[in-house]
């Protein structure tokens, strides 16, 4: 096992890439705190699942967008699991819109929980990473932070922002021994993309540039999160890998 023994948060664990990722972590030896915000039964179910292979897991939930609720999500991580080695900052938000009708609520909200969110554990795990000399951050961005997307200014300008953060972060803590990087999906089969009513229209549209012909798994994310987790990418920091099946050349 690749993790063995060591201890994990991963935001927005409930769902989709965040649930894949807790379990992909789990099963990879490590213990695993996922927060989550209104699917309660949902991240309990991830957590029994993780306590069921012997590790120790935890789910808490959490407004990401909360300096405060970070910071007590990092310290009840360190108290259960005795330390953190891993921060999986991958919970967001999306509230599309063209940009002249774009509500003053819909480019703050969206921000704040994509970009800021992730500062805010950043901000809390850096230190105990910073001194223990150890410390993995995997941020899940997105091919749109990349090249942008039309009716998602808001999300494309916060997911372009967790990539500069990602690559400022990996300097300013590799002298330390922390690697941080970042994964940028393409098209996932989440539960949101199965039940849209446009699903259909979204596959047929997404096929014309994915050059592998296939739908995202949210298992193809966690395996590269497991990855950039684990020793065997001792040398990689400030990266932005995309997992998209080529829709992004």
């Amino acid at each position: 096992m690749l993790l063995e023994g060591k201890n994990a948060i991963v935001t927005g664990g409930s769902q989709g890439i965040g649930t894949a990722a807790s379990l992909m972590l789990a099963e990879e030896g490590a213990n695993v705190c996922l927060t989550y915000r209104k699917h309660k039964e949902a991240a309990e179910e991830v957590r029994d699942r993780i306590v069921a292979m012997g590790r120790k897991a935890l789910c808490i939930q959490c407004d990401i967008a909360s300096f405060s609720q970070a910071e007590a999500v990092v310290k009840a991580t360190v108290e259960a699991f005795g330390g953190l080695d891993i921060l999986v900052n991958n919970a967001g938000m999306n509230w599309d819109g063209v940009c002249w009708k774009m509500t003053e609520e819909q480019w703050d909200r969206v921000i704040e929980v994509n970009l800021k969110g992730y500062f805010n554990f950043t901000r809390h795990a850096a230190p105990l990473f910073k001194d223990q000399k150890s410390g993995k951050i995997i941020n899940v961005t997105s091919i749109n932070g990349l090249r942008g997307k039309f009716g998602q200014t808001n999300y494309s300008a916060s997911k372009a922002g967790i990539i500069g953060y990602t690559k400022a972060v990996a300097k300013e803590l590799g002298g330390f021994g922390v690697n941080v990087n970042a994964v940028a999906p393409g098209l996932i089969e989440t539960a949101m993309l199965r039940e849209s009513e446009a699903r259909d229209k979204i596959v047929d549209m997404a096929m014309g540039e994915i050059v592998l012909k296939r739908v995202g798994q949210p298992e193809d994310l966690a395996n590269v999160i497991a990855f950039l987790a684990s020793d065997r990418a001792r040398h990689i920091t400030g990266e932005v890998i995309k997992v998209d099946g080529g829709q992004y050349i």
